[in-house]
């Protein structure tokens, strides 16, 4: 009897733990998203909701959102279907605020969420700070929750040839 008792114990409370966990990311989300519209990235935010209200599509807090601005939104085609890769792709699956990416070596190559996709920090000194084809513009947007979020110049663009660190490069063929 008292074995029984101890396992209904732990397993109300993993899934009291699971619960509150999955409350947490929406918190943090709902936090970061106040943050993006208090500085004018209402189209990102609708983004993110939409994408939020699809089952599973963002399962973890710990991400920093590389934002194009709503003027370059409007210029970029995005299918329902597209939604979640380009999303993903203009994040790193880590919090990293400026200064952190200040301290990346130039020409640094980081994941971003897409295992695919591959972003490239690039520090040009007083030019500013890129990732891939974009400036950052507004950094450390988002300020009240575990995830950050800076303001970029474009939507990225991601070269097809560069692969994420984790692949490995197809030996060279020898022709005869």
């Amino acid at each position: 009897m008292a074995l029984w008792l101890v396992l209904l114990l732990t397993i109300f409370t993993l899934s009291k733990c699971q619960s509150s966990t999955a409350s947490f990311n929406q918190t943090d989300l709902q936090a970061a998203m106040t943050d993006m519209r208090s500085r004018s990235y209402y189209g990102f935010v609708i983004l993110l909701k939409i994408l939020n209200s699809q089952p599973n599509s963002l399962q973890n807090n710990d991400l920093t959102f590389l934002m194009p601005s709503d003027e370059d939104l409007s210029k970029f085609s995005i299918t329902p279907d597209q939604l979640h890769d380009f999303l993903l792709s203009h994040s790193i699956p880590t919090p990293l605020v400026l200064n952190h990416l200040l301290h990346f070596p130039n020409g640094s190559v980081v994941p971003s969420s897409i295992p695919t996709r591959s972003i490239n920090i690039t520090n040009g000194g007083k030019s500013g700070l890129f990732v891939n084809n974009a400036k950052i513009v507004t950094p450390n947007v988002c300020q009240s929750s575990f995830i950050r979020c800076h303001g970029i110049s474009a939507a990225l663009t991601f070269d097809n040839t560069v692969r994420a660190p984790s692949s490995k490069p197809k030996p060279p063929s020898i022709e005869q």
